[in-house]
């Protein structure tokens, strides 16, 4: 599919692999989508500035890359950085289509539905989109597709003007005649509300006064608080709002000289924000925020999980509001045909953008048009190739092919670079990723064949020798399962299942009759570093049990991030823990204790402060200290081990240190927790040079059912 993308002060018209339909969301077909000339065009401006540029601009990411050379060394920071830059991003939040599917969980939408949809990031300017199901509303029957894709500024204008709460009769100035604050006046018309509206162009004003301003203002020759204060009858309006987006402060202090003592003032738009006490304090002034669409904006649950608010307690959600909104614009009192100055193809996207860069009076709103597709078009759309060729480099058979699913965070700043350092073993053939755009960006970083969102696309490609699992937790045990039927290898990220069904299907594939087994392994990369090999050189060669003590410290994780679900923290982190104790003691676990944290505040949670011991059939005991409540200056991993007499200590996988016992006490710059020596191990096992897997599966098992039983 075609997408718009922002590369380096421009915005390009793309090919990239379309989305399919997921759990709780609706695919669209995208007719019509509206650019967003404040929001959009900042990030087009900002993708253009150079590197020095951005940092004396966002001090506060300067501390997030020296924090990431730190953790990561120079040069894996700067491929990082680079390969965002390169990539480039999606754009777009406001577009109106046909539904072509909806997925599991959506009752209430089917295919051929008229919707309007929102969300950056999201709802997308491209031709396929696929979105939550809170973010999509149906539009009312006989409304265009071009008046609907505003629908999402349309619900921002709508939010201002609900946190304005302004009544009939009631006085309000709209400072910035744009999109939004257009919007905003009508429906405050519609409120009974008498309206001035201010901005610096003229044609915009003359467009407030057909849409019925009572008053305009052009700051670049009137006295905005003099002009207000006249026309409120010497009291100052009752609210303003602030739609306009500039960096400078003046604007929202003129603002705050319009309204009347006990006045209200909402940031719709963007301002510099040097408040002046003087402005506010006298008057005793209430300075509001309105965020985006209203409630339920920012809030995963409401967005990306479906959870609504009950209507009885939040009357006008996000959603709510641009329904709403859809109804005004179809019943007939906010008008659009003055708002709208030109509607340009997707593959001219680059040309509709940099109309708001042409000399003289800007465009308010330009559009951009897919086609409206035909019914008897929806198979075609739905079964049509998502693969997209990336390079054709002749692909030697000396090596695994890797097929990425999920080009995450970590896959891309830990296993991709390990598997570029590795060309005469490994090379990445196909990217797999839920958005087409990424699994494009990061295909081209590493050279692959091709990028896809369809999952089949990998499965039925007879090269893929190797299906690198790296999405979110609940996801592994499905994709796992379907690849090793499809007689795909697979080294799947922690954890290996989340829940013991799932763990339960894995065991029960090797027990079955199947021949031809693929190898399986998870990242539990502990065992293979430098630091754990060491050790274990010397604890292979004790007389009595291990005692190991093992304090992991980390950090806190707001509790509604998607890591505390399906097993939590332990399950998906803690396991390395007990991975590592499992390949130095090499026996089984006979019992397991646990004891946690009770937190006085709801801060933290008990989920992820625990302390807990395991014992092994040998003897050993392994003491767990896994919490989320220590300080940020203390490293986050420290280990102990105890044996005859000896005792060696590892120190967040960058030092070792042997009392009674003469080890080779290695230190590293950087954290070397052995994410590129399981690579090689692995490599041993699929080219037969070494029999049996680098993790039994009996282990990998019991560490699983270990994690869950904690």
């Amino acid at each position: 599919m075609i997408q718009a993308i922002v590369k380096k002060g421009r915005v390009l018209a793309e090919k990239v692999p379309a989305p399919v339909v997921s759990s709780g969301s609706v695919l669209i077909k995208v007719v019509n989508s509206c650019i967003s000339a404040g929001t959009e065009l900042s990030g087009v401006a900002g993708s253009g500035k150079s590197l020095i540029k951005r940092a004396l601009e966002q001090p506060e990411n300067v501390k997030k890359v020296i924090n990431m050379v730190k953790s990561e060394g120079i040069a894996r920071a700067y491929a990082k950085i680079q390969g965002k830059l390169d990539a480039g991003s999606p754009t777009g939040y406001s577009i109106a289509g046909v539904v072509l599917a909806a997925g599991e969980g959506i009752e209430d939408i089917k295919p051929g539905d008229y919707v309007a949809a929102a969300g950056a990031g999201i709802a997308n300017h491209a031709e396929y989109v696929d979105v939550p199901r809170n973010l999509v509303m149906r539009m009312p029957e006989g409304l265009d597709f071009k008046s609907a894709s505003t629908v999402t500024l349309g619900g921002i204008a709508m939010q201002g003007v609900r946190r304005a709460d302004l009544r009939l009769g009631e006085m309000a100035v709209v400072v910035g005649a744009g999109i939004i604050g257009l919007l905003a006046l009508q429906m405050l018309k519609l409120s009974g509300v008498r309206v001035a509206v201010a901005d610096l162009d003229d044609r915009r004003l003359d467009i407030a006064r057909e849409l019925g301003a009572e008053m305009i203002l052009n700051p670049s020759r009137d006295n905005m608080g003099e002009m207000a204060n006249i026309w409120s009858g010497a009291h100052g309006a009752d609210a303003a709002l602030f739609t306009a987006a500039t960096n400078s402060s003046e604007p929202l202090s003129q603002c705050f000289q319009m309204v009347k003592k006990k006045g209200r003032v909402v940031l719709v738009g963007v301002s510099g924000m040097e408040i002046k006490r003087d402005d506010i304090y006298p008057k005793e002034l209430d300075f509001l925020i309105s965020t985006s669409y209203g409630p339920g904006r920012y809030d995963m649950k409401y967005e990306e999980k479906g959870l609504d608010y009950p209507y009885a307690y939040v009357r006008w959600t996000e959603n709510r509001n641009m329904t709403e909104y859809l109804r005004l614009v179809h019943s007939g009192p906010i008008k659009l045909d003055r708002l709208i100055d030109a509607v340009y193809s997707i593959e001219q996207v680059t040309e509709a953008f940099e109309s708001f860069q042409k000399p003289g009076s800007k465009p308010l709103m330009v559009l951009l048009d897919y086609g409206k597709p035909e019914p008897a078009q929806f198979a075609a759309f739905l079964s049509h190739d998502r693969k997209v060729a990336l390079h054709s480099n002749p692909v030697p058979r000396d090596v695994v092919h890797i097929a990425l699913i999920g080009a995450g965070n970590f896959a891309t700043g830990m296993h991709l670079p390990n598997i570029a350092k590795l060309p005469n073993k490994y090379r990445l053939h196909a990217v797999m990723n839920r958005t087409g755009h990424k699994a494009k960006a990061v295909g081209q970083q590493y050279q692959a064949s091709y990028a896809t969102t369809n999952y089949d696309d990998i499965l039925n490609d007879s090269a893929v020798d190797l299906v690198l699992i790296a999405t979110r937790h609940d996801t592994h045990a499905g994709l796992i399962l379907k690849a090793l039927q499809a007689g795909k290898n697979v080294f799947v990220e922690k954890p290996l299942a989340t829940n013991q069904e799932e763990l339960d299907k894995i065991k029960a594939f090797y027990k079955s009759d199947a021949p031809n087994k693929p190898v399986l392994f998870t990242g539990f990369n502990r065992r293979f570093s430098k630091y754990a090999v060491e050790i274990k050189k010397h604890t292979d060669q004790r007389i009595n049990p291990l005692l190991i003590r093992y304090r992991m410290n980390a950090g806190y994780i707001p509790l509604d991030h998607w890591v505390h679900e399906n097993g939590g923290r332990i399950v998906g982190e803690a396991c390395h823990i007990v991975d590592l104790a499992t390949a130095l003691i090499n026996s089984t676990i006979t019992s397991v204790s646990v004891e946690f944290l009770t937190p006085k505040t709801d801060k933290y949670s008990e989920s992820d402060n625990k302390a807990i011991t395991l014992k092994y059939a040998d003897g050993s005991v392994t003491c767990i200290e896994y919490f989320a409540i220590g300080s940020k200056d203390l490293s986050k991993e420290f280990m102990e081990v105890h044996f005859d007499g000896k005792s060696i200590i590892l120190d967040d996988y960058k030092s070792l240190k042997g009392y009674g016992v003469k080890i080779n006490e290695i230190t590293t710059q950087t954290s070397q927790k052995g994410q590129l020596e399981e690579l090689l191990a692995l490599y041993e096992t699929l080219k037969g040079n070494k029999k049996g897997w680098p993790i039994g599966l009996w282990d990998m098992a019991q560490t699983t059912e270990a994690t869950l039983s904690i």
